[in-house]
Order: structure tokens, then sequence, then C-alpha cells
């Protein structure tokens, strides 16, 4: 059973038609990258996933529990808000921008929503959130501010802020963008470890030759559609669509 599956999702913005009949599933432990041009439909693929936008048509499920089906006219219908509300904690969301809210430190930032929202002990909530910012490379930071810490070092936290959560996929929206070089390293690493520990993970990204070398399955979007999906090696070294050679093209010089 797939943990997440998104099938025949179609999503428009007035006339411009973002998704076009778009499915994807994806497997337990299994690192999923999309990648694609500016404006290809990744970034509306992912909260379309993660209900930030609602589809216009298609269907949506986590661990085989359904989140929107389509009715008899082919619209999309979501669940009832407290089915929502469950099947939202199957999933975390790490944003371009970290999205942390700044009057909260570190330690609040990431013990807010399992305390609040998931009603978990607090000790024991404090304790885990203490152990995933060591294993961030943040020990020592619980007291800080965002705004006292580097764009790495946000990125980072609210990459354990999503873990905290004990989702059983992570949805990365090209979390390396508002970061320089030096610093996407350290977010890439990350991810990189997360991926050795099979945590299930989608991750849009410019990093190419980081899809190559992390993900088990690559898929190239343009245009709202789906190009070309497989394994690494094959579409990123040996694409056969001439759409996907191009957009590589690109990032030859730097594979």
């Amino acid at each position: 059973m797939s943990l997440f599956e998104i099938k025949n999702v179609s999503k428009s913005f007035g006339d411009l038609k973002v998704l076009n009949d778009i499915s994807v599933s994806v497997e337990e432990g299994e690192v999923v990258a999309i990648i694609g041009p500016s404006g290809s439909g990744k970034s509306t693929l992912l909260r379309c996933a993660t209900m930030l936008e609602t589809m216009d048509s298609g269907e949506l499920s986590y661990l085989g529990e359904v989140a929107a089906h389509n009715d008899t006219e082919g619209k999309s219908v979501y669940a009832s808000s407290s089915e929502l509300r469950k099947i939202k904690s199957y999933f975390g969301l790490v944003f371009q921008q970290f999205n942390l809210f700044p009057h909260y430190s570190v330690l609040k930032n990431l013990i807010d929503a399992p305390i609040c929202v998931q009603k978990r002990n607090a000790s024991e909530v404090k304790k885990e959130a203490k152990e995933l910012l060591v294993k961030m490379g943040l020990e020592g930071k619980e007291n800080y501010y965002p705004q006292q810490l580097s764009g790495g070092q946000q990125q980072r936290v609210a990459i354990a802020r999503a873990l905290c959560m004990n989702p059983d996929i992570l949805f990365f929206d090209e979390p390396t963008s508002a970061l320089d070089p030096e610093l996407t390293g350290e977010i890439l690493k990350v991810i990189r470890q997360l991926a050795q520990e099979h945590m299930t993970m989608v991750i849009v990204t410019h990093e190419m030759a980081f899809a190559r070398d992390v993900a088990d399955r690559v898929i190239f979007m343009d245009g709202g559609y789906i190009v070309e999906e497989g394994k690494p090696e094959d579409v990123i070294t040996n694409p056969k669509e001439e759409r996907t050679k191009r957009f590589l093209a690109r990032f030859a010089e730097n594979g």
C-alpha cells in the first residue's frame, strides 16, 4: 500500500491551468525528488498534497485514508474536518522561507504543536525536541530566537519542528532556495541523513546532483504535466524526453 497517493489531479488559477491530470504515489521509506523549471507546477503539486491548496479535481489519500475524492461531476470533495485533522498529522512540511514563529524561542517553535495540537506529554516532547536539536547540530540554541540564527540554522530548526510531530512522510518545498551555497550544504546533509534513516520524503528541488545522489525516484515536471519519471540514473543521467534533456543541459556543467 502506498503511504501517500494523489491521483488525476488538476488545478487552475483563473484561466491558467497549473496541474494537468497529475498522479503520484510514494511508498514507505522512499525518497522522491521533483524537478523542473520555475512555473512547472512543482510547488502547487506539493501545496495540493498538503492541502494548502484545494484541488479542482482528483483524489488524495494517506495510509489508505481518503482525504479527497471526485464527486459525480468530477470535482474534488474533501473529507470532514475531523478526518482531515487526523490525516494532516501523517505529514510534515518544510517551506522555502522557514516559516518559524519569530516571537517563539527555538524550543517553543518545536514543542508548541506537539503539546497543543497533538496533546502529547510536555516533558516527553521537550526531551524529544532537545534530542532533535542535537541531531540537527543546534545544541545549546534552544533559547535563541529565529532572528538570532543564520538561514541554515533556521531551516534546520524548521526541519526539527516538522520531525517533532512524528510524521510518516515529510514534504520539502525547495528547502535550500533561500540559502547561499555554503548553507545549502548544511541542509542537504541533514536531508541526506534522514534518507539514510529511511524517512519517507518528497523533495521539490533545484539541486540536481543532490536529487541524483539521494532520491530513489525523480519526477520531471513541465507545464503542469509529468514529462518523465524513473530512477535518478535514468531521468537525470540518461533522460529520454527532449524536454528533460534541454532542462538538464543547464545543469550539466555543475554535475
